[in-house]
C-alpha cells in the first residue's frame, strides 16, 4: 500500500471520527436522542482518531522534531486511554445501576480517568505547539484543536457546555486537519 493511500485512508478516518465525536457531543447535549445506537457511535470516533492523529504526526515528524514525538506519543496515549473509557462508559457502565456507575466512576476508576486527562491534555497542547512551529498544518484549525480539546481534556472540571463546546470545536478542527490529509484532486470532486 502506497503512502498516500494510507494518508487517505486516515484522512477519512479523521473526517468520519469527526463526525461521530459531533454527534456523540449531540447526544450529551440533548440535540440527538439517547439511543443504543447513539451511544454505540462514541467509542469507535477515537478509534478512528488514532489512526488520523498518526499520519497527522508522520505528515511533519522532521519538522516538528522531539517536541512533536513527544506531543504526539502523549495525545496518542491519552486518546487510547479515552478509547477506553468512551468503551467502558457506553459498553459497560450504561447497563450497571446508578450506584455501580457512581462507585466506579468516584472510587478506583478517578484516578485512572484523571490521568488519562492529563497526559491527552499536555499531548494536545505539545503537540499543536510543536505542530504550530513546524508550519506544515494549516494554523487557524491547530489553534481550534489545541483550544476545543483542552476544554474537552478538562471534562471533569469545566462545566457541561464549556466541555461539550470543546468537543465540538476540537471535532471542527480534526476535521478540517483531515482534509488536509487528502489530495487536492480528491477535495475537489468530493
Amino acid at each position: 500500500m502506497s503512502e498516500r493511500t494510507l494518508y487517505r485512508l486516515a484522512a477519512w478516518a479523521g473526517l468520519a471520527g469527526a463526525v461521530l465525536t459531533l454527534l456523540a457531543a449531540s447526544r450529551r447535549a440533548g440535540l440527538v436522542p439517547e439511543t443504543a445506537l447513539t451511544h454505540a457511535l462514541a467509542p469507535p470516533a477515537s478509534a478512528l482518531l488514532l489512526f488520523t492523529l498518526t499520519a497527522l504526526y508522520l505528515r511533519q515528524r522532521q519538522e516538528s522534531g522531539r517536541l512533536g514525538l513527544a506531543g504526539y506519543v502523549l495525545n496518542h496515549l491519552g486518546l487510547t486511554g479515552l478509547f477506553a473509557i468512551e468503551f467502558l462508559t457506553h459498553a459497560v457502565l450504561q447497563y450497571q445501576d446508578a450506584a455501580t456507575r457512581e462507585q466506579t466512576l468516584t472510587g478506583p476508576g478517578r484516578p485512572y480517568f484523571l490521568a488519562v486527562a492529563l497526559i491527552f491534555l499536555i499531548g494536545v497542547l505539545l503537540f499543536g505547539v510543536a505542530s504550530w512551529r513546524a508550519a506544515i498544518l494549516p494554523r487557524p484549525p491547530l489553534a481550534l484543536y489545541m483550544l476545543g480539546l483542552t476544554a474537552a481534556a478538562l471534562r471533569t472540571s469545566v462545566p457541561e457546555p464549556i466541555y461539550l463546546t470543546g468537543l465540538a470545536i476540537g471535532s471542527v478542527a480534526v476535521f478540517w486537519l483531515s482534509l488536509t490529509l487528502l489530495p487536492q484532486k480528491e477535495l475537489v470532486r468530493a
